[in-house]
This record gives structure tokens, C-alpha cells and sequence, in this order.
């Protein structure tokens, strides 16, 4: 609930007018340069916002009586209430109240797309303006917060003797944790890979998602009471009813779509040609880019990845930064269908990212040694919307063209790993080897002590859908758990 009517809110609406508020322009986020940025992996792309910055952002907001931004947001984040606090300067304040709903605010502040979200039902857009920058004030009260070295512990209620499982360390798993610490839970998070984090440690670049800025969101939710284990494979190392039998009230499945897919198409299987899944976990999590490593990835020269999703982004401009000397994004569509986040697009193009729109490889062709060395693209145009909305693209007959490319790396989707499902029969699946869960509770249809969020219930998923499938979850486990003791 927000606090609209304090006092000090009451005064700062009187101080500046909405009409003046609304006429400021939204600042701008500042950047490495281009040209210096494209060539180191390990330092972040946006510099975050100057208190100065965030403190003019912050007077856009106009405080309103209804705030259709919070209405966007999955996670519910009383975005008025952060954001008239670091107007005044009260930035720790602002960090206090993100974290009453959000378990990784300055993970969300970095990842999250906004645009498509809390910003986009802004009251500025209905205006024709800029929207309030409410992702780049959320990552400044984070990170001022952890720079400050004040960090905040939100409350939790005393224990409740209950345990709960969470197999997955990612956004929804570390979401629900979150929440069903605050509740009196234990919590255990189990992770398969050797560092907590998910998909924020293996997918997401340093150059977009620094590893100290989840490590320290994670090293919060400890210091709050959650356990983590990590080389657990839920599925193998333990099954789901091996955690019924130890004692868990509840189970949530969030362990993501980790299996990549390909297109069957001819030559996919020359050496050179692998998934983005594979590339970024191999750079990101296992050190590949360096020479000396025992998993190294191939540095390739002239580098394509197929697909317009922000993992596509992820990957090519991650290969630039391992020394793409040509470096090109394939996209079926155009670029007004990319998935991509806007920001992403940008930052590829700026550092000079070719982006081969409305061409989709139809063939891959390789040298007498079997690694690739050309793709064939075949030239499409756009017909009429497929059921997403988005216009399906069209092969234009006859016409295609070769490029010479090293390497390929595909992001055209993924799918669950189908580990757990296999080891528990009990699970009802979609065709696609999604869990099927009630979409209001996010809880299975065929077994009731399981719940799930994320990708292993969408397919594929932002962040924050993700987070807020965890918070939809906890709150509904909650309540089930309640109705069974």
C-alpha cells in the first residue's frame, strides 16, 4: 500500500507542479564508450545514475493518486514510494521499500524490460512524453545501497518450524525464497550448477549483469535465513519424492528451459555451430575464454548468431568482445519484431553489430575438415500476424544469399530439461515439456505439493515474469500449506 498522503509527499507535489514535473526531460543513462566497451568483458555498459541524476528523474514522477505503473509491474514494487524518496535524497529509504517486494532489485534494475512494463503504462506515455526512467532509479537506490555498505536485511516473521524446497536458484527460485523466508519458512534452495544464481550467473554477460551484484542480492537472502546447496541435481543427486519423504511441506520447481533448441537444418551438426545455451555457460560460468581453460571455446572471426531475442544480443556481442573481427545477427523478421529489449538493440548496433534482417539460414556448409565456413540465408518477407501478433515471415522464392562465417551460434528458443519430469511420472507435461500448473496458484495439476514458475512452466521467460511467478506461488503455498496442518 502506498503512502501517498505522508506529510513530506504532500509538500513535495505542492513544491514543483505536475505540469512542470511532466515537462522535464528524462535523463539519460551514462554509457562506456563504444569503441572501448566492445573490447572488455567484465566491465558493465551502463555507468548507473549520479545522485544528482537520480534526484532530477526522480521530481518526473508526478505521484499519482492511482499509479498505473505499479499495475505493470509483476512484482508488485510500490514504485511512487522508492521513487519520492530518492527525490528527497532518501536513498537507503528507497532501497528498503524495493526489497519489501522485490528479492533483486538491482537485478531487475539492470534486466528487467521496463519499457514493456511498469514504464510502459506510465501516465507520461498517455501524455506523449518520455516515461519516468523507473528501472534506472531502481538500480540506483540498489546499488547506492550496496555501495554505502548499509545494507538492509528485510524483517522476517519468527519461524514457523515448516521447510520448503526450491529446485532452481534463479529469479523465480530466489523470488519465492524471498518471500517464504519473510513468512517463517525454511528455506532450501537447491542448485545443480556449482555457483547459486541461475540463469543471472550462466546466461547474462558481466558486461550487462555484473556476477558481485547477484552474489551480494543472494548473500541478502542468506543473511535473511535461506540455505543453499549447490551441485544438487534435483531429479538424480535427490528425487522430488526423496524431498517429500525428508520432510518438505512444499516443493517449487523453478529450474528454468536449459535445453536448447536447433533447426534441423542441413550442416547444423559442422563443428563451429553450437547453442547460445552453450556459448554463454561456457564463457560466463566456466572461464572458457581463457586460453589456459579446460573447457576453452572457440574465438571464432566471423560470427552469426541466429535469432533476435536479448540471448542472441548476449551472445554476438559477447563474441565481439572475444574478438569478432564480423560480428551479425540473423533475424527472420524485422527489426520492429525483435524481442530483443530496445537497450539491447542499441548497444549492439553502437558497437557494431551487423544486423542481417529478414533472412533465416537455410543450410550450412563446411570444408573438408567439417567445421563451418559459409551459411545460406534465404531472403523473407513478412505476411500476416502468427498468434503471437507478430507478422509471419515468408521465404521470398528464389532468392537467398551465402555469407562466410567460423562460427554460428543459434538462439531460436529452448525447452525444460526434461530430468525432473522423467524422474517424477507423477508430473503432468504439456507437449512442449512444460509443467502444467494453474496459472492464478502455480500449482501442479497432478501432484499438489509441487509448485513452478519460470521457464519451466512458460518455455521462456523474462526475469521478472519469472520473479513474479515465484511471488504468485509463495503467496499461494502459503495458504495451501496453512490448509493441510
Amino acid at each position: 500500500m502506498t503512502q501517498r498522503n505522508e506529510p513530506w509527499r504532500v509538500e513535495l507535489r505542492s513544491q514543483i507542479k505536475a505540469k512542470e514535473r511532466s515537462n522535464m526531460e528524462r535523463v539519460h543513462m551514462p554509457e562506456l564508450d563504444a569503441v572501448y566497451r566492445s573490447s572488455v568483458r567484465d566491465e558493465e555498459v551502463n555507468l548507473g545514475l549520479t545522485p544528482e541524476l537520480a534526484m532530477r528523474e526522480a521530481q518526473r514522477c508526478l505521484d499519482c493518486v492511482n499509479p498505473t505503473c505499479m499495475e505493470g509491474c509483476p512484482v508488485s514494487i510500490r514504485i511512487p514510494d522508492f521513487i519520492k524518496n530518492i527525490e528527497v535524497g532518501n536513498f537507503l529509504e528507497a532501497a528498503r521499500v524495493l526489497k519489501m517486494t522485490s528479492a533483486l532489485p538491482a537485478v531487475c534494475g539492470r534486466v528487467c524490460p521496463q519499457e514493456r512494463q511498469c514504464e510502459a503504462v506510465c501516465i507520461h506515455t498517455k501524455m506523449k512524453k518520455d516515461s519516468v526512467a523507473i528501472g534506472h532509479l531502481e538500480r540506483f537506490a540498489a546499488d547506492y545501497e550496496r555501495e554505502s555498505g548499509q545494507i538492509s536485511v528485510p524483517e522476517t516473521n519468527a519461524p514457523n518450524g515448516l521447510k520448503v524446497a526450491v529446485v532452481g536458484s534463479g529469479p523465480a527460485g530466489l523470488s519465492f525464497a524471498g518471500d517464504m523466508v519473510k513468512m517463517g519458512y525454511e528455506v532450501h534452495v537447491f542448485e545443480a550448477l556449482h555457483e547459486i544464481g541461475g540463469v543471472l550467473k550462466y546466461g547474462i554477460p558481466e558486461f550487462r549483469l555484473p556476477n558481485a551484484v547477484v552474489d551480494v542480492e543472494i548473500d541478502n537472502l542468506r543473511a535473511m535465513g535461506v540455505k543453499f546447496f549447490n551441485n544438487v541435481i534435483i531429479g538424480k543427486t535427490i528425487t522430488i519424492r526423496e524431498l517429500e519423504e525428508d520432510g518438505f511441506k512444499g516443493i517449487f520447481v523453478a529450474s528454468g528451459a536449459g535445453l536448447p533448441r536447433f533447426m534441423n537444418i542441413k550442416g547444423e551438426n559442422l563443428v563451429g555451430i553450437m547453442s547460445s545455451n552453450e556459448y554463454l555457460t561456457r564463457v560466463n560460468l566456466m572461464d572458457a575464454a581463457n586460453p589456459e581453460s579446460d573447457t576453452p571455446v572457440y574465438k571464432g572471426k566471423k560470427v552469426a548468431v541466429i535469432g533476435g531475442g536479448n540471448t542472441a544480443m548476449d551472445s554476438i556481442r559477447t563474441a565481439l568482445r572475444l574478438g569478432a573481427e564480423k560480428a551479425m545477427i540473423v533475424y527472420r523478421r524485422t527489426e520492429q519484431e525483435m524481442p530483443a529489449r530496445v537497450e539491447e538493440v542499441k548497444h549492439a548496433k553502437e558497437e557494431g553489430i551487423e544486423f542481417l534482417t529478414l533472412h533465416n539460414p537455410i543450410e550450412y556448409i563446411g570444408d573438408e575438415f567439417g567445421r563451418v565456413t559459409h551459411m545460406v540465408l534465404q531472403i523473407m518477407t513478412l505476411g500476416e500476424p502468427d498468434e503471437s501478433g507478430r507478422r509471419s515471415p515468408i521465404p521470398v522464392e528464389g532468392k537467398t544469399r551465402t555469407v562466410e562465417v567460423d562460427e554460428v551460434i543459434v538462439s531460436v528458443g529452448v525447452s525444460p530439461n526434461p530430468l525432473i519430469s522423467q524422474s517424477t511420472p507423477e508430473l503432468e507435461t504439456t507437449k512442449w515439456g512444460t509443467l502444467v500448473v494453474n496459472k492464478e496458484t502455480m500449482q501442479s495439476s497432478s501432484m499438489p505439493i509441487i509448485f513452478a514458475g519460470g521457464d519451466i512452466v512458460r518455455g521462456g521467460a523474462t526475469v521478472i515474469l519469472a520473479m513474479g511467478d515465484g511471488r504468485r506461488a509463495a503467496a499461494a503455498m502459503d495458504s495451501w500449506i496453512k490448509e493441510q496442518i
